[in-house]
């Protein structure tokens, strides 16, 4: 894919660094909009699928929560699969992912996705050369037939520089609070540089179609990437406003007046320390 006039990797300067009160305001006016196409999607019956791929440590987990934190959980639905069970590593490859694809008014998020085959398990030796280089072969075709079943599909690579991923896996090690965020796969991959750049390579040369493109996210500066993405996201998907109806607070009837909190005194209340 073309870099059409983008900045290198790993330009992260702090001067050009997003002021918190400036990114805040802007990612609110696109959550506000990402409230817009929540409506469209639920009236109009859309199906969505939006998947996020990247290197550790990339940002997928912070983007994708920059997406979801204003949105209903019942609408925007996040897939985060673990690591495929006995009975899964039986099944047809897509199989575990085909059961999670989005019915009518919903948006599906998947956090990794079937493209891990073209990454982790190719890079790491959890899956055979012959499976490997069959899902780069077979991918095109399945999500050819998503897109033609009338499923929106929209996929992110989030690209981040190795100065960069490594400040965050240092910060992530002497950071108790973000430790648990260092995955028995994190470290390993870090030795695995550049066989996941061949990896990541490949993959795009083999399943950026003019159908199912790829997108490429800059990822070094993670507010502006946040902004990047929503922006581009809503840009991709025709939603159009739809006029909601005027919401009135209703009073509280009286009849039947309880007082509420006498019935409390002497039940265990949490200690207000705060």
């Amino acid at each position: 894919m073309k870099n059409n006039g983008t900045k290198e990797a790993g330009h992260s300067d702090e001067s050009k660094r997003l002021k918190r009160k400036k990114y805040e305001k802007e990612l609110r006016r696109l959550q506000a909009e990402l409230c817009y196409l929540q409506d469209w999607v639920k009236q109009t019956g859309q199906r969505i699928i939006i998947l996020f791929e990247g290197r550790d440590g990339a940002g997928k987990g912070g983007t994708i929560r920059a997406i979801t934190e204003r949105v209903s959980p019942r609408v925007f639905r996040i897939v985060a699969l673990p690591a495929p069970s006995d009975r899964e590593r039986t099944q047809m490859y897509l199989q575990r992912y085909i059961q999670h694809y989005p019915a009518a008014g919903e948006v599906v998020i998947f956090d990794r996705s079937w493209y891990n085959r073209a990454g982790v398990e190719h890079v790491m030796g959890f899956c055979t050369e012959r499976q490997y280089w069959m899902f780069l072969k077979r991918c095109p075709e399945a999500e050819k037939y998503i897109v033609e079943n009338g499923i929106v599909l929209i996929k992110f690579w989030l690209e981040v520089s190795d100065k960069e991923q490594k400040r965050r896996f240092e910060a992530r090690i002497a950071d108790p609070v973000r430790q648990w965020k260092l995955s028995t796969m994190d470290l390993p991959s870090r030795t695995k540089w550049f066989e996941y750049s061949r990896a990541r390579d490949r993959m795009l040369k083999a399943t950026d179609t003019k159908l199912a493109p790829w997108y490429i996210l800059r990822s070094d500066d993670k507010k502006r990437a946040r902004l990047n993405c929503i922006a581009h996201l809503l840009k991709l998907i025709p939603y159009k406003k739809i006029k909601r109806e005027k919401v009135v607070l209703p009073d509280r009837e009286m009849k039947g007046a309880y007082d509420d909190q006498a019935a409390l005194k002497g039940r265990k209340f949490v200690p207000e320390k705060y």
